[in-house]
């Protein structure tokens, strides 16, 4: 089940924080750690994952007692094309380069890993230097977070159509939205995950 990019932040702490200490960090850590203004944030994100069978609500008065009920199993390789930015295109490599991400983490059929360049969509969690996985797909919800073309130009918004006229909404407060009509607009795939601090590798020629 493909979750937003902030649910799969939260997810990933939990998951490392406890293989580190062996129990669940409390709702203030979470809220440090991954920069959120509230406890209700916090709230939201583990009542979500939850929801999706990620993981299991601590008990009355147990706050640490946090249960991962998703291991992950199994590491698959992707294409990594590069760096996205906004308002410029994708900046290829100039070898081939690949990137081994959980299974779980993959959206159907073809994906495809960009590392973020801006701060366009950082209050959904989306920070500079995130790698973002993509599932290669030409249409999209409104709502939902993609990679898109516009005249050529490539950026990473949040997806709504009026008509035909499409609007590509930055999550951030200080940016303005994107509109364009949508013949001019090519979305490229839907953001399905996000991972930090991964290194990619080189794919062999052999």
């Amino acid at each position: 089940m493909n979750l937003t990019p902030a649910q799969m932040r939260v997810y990933e702490f939990l998951q490392h924080y406890m293989q580190q200490n062996g129990y669940a960090p409390s709702y203030d850590e979470i809220r440090r750690r991954l920069g959120f203004r509230s406890l209700n944030a916090v709230y939201k994100h583990l009542k979500q994952l939850e929801e999706r069978g990620m993981i299991r609500s601590p008990l009355k008065n147990r706050k640490r007692a946090l249960e991962l009920l998703r291991v992950r199993t199994g590491a698959v390789s992707i294409p990594f094309l590069g760096i996205v930015a906004a308002g410029t295109p994708i900046e290829p490599m100039e070898e081939p380069e690949s990137i081994e991400v959980p299974e779980s983490l993959l959206g159907s059929g073809s994906n495809f890993a960009l590392r973020v360049q801006g701060e366009s969509m950082i209050e959904e969690g989306i920070r500079e230097g995130d790698l973002l996985i993509v599932s290669r797909q030409a249409r999209a919800e409104n709502g939902q977070t993609v990679v898109a073309l516009v005249r050529g130009e490539a950026t990473v918004k949040k997806l709504y159509q009026h008509d035909n006229e499409i609007e590509l909404r930055p999550a951030n407060s200080r940016m303005e939205p994107i509109r364009a009509p949508a013949a001019e607009v090519e979305i490229v795939g839907v953001v399905v995950g996000l991972l930090r601090h991964y290194r990619p590798r080189r794919l062999r020629n052999d």
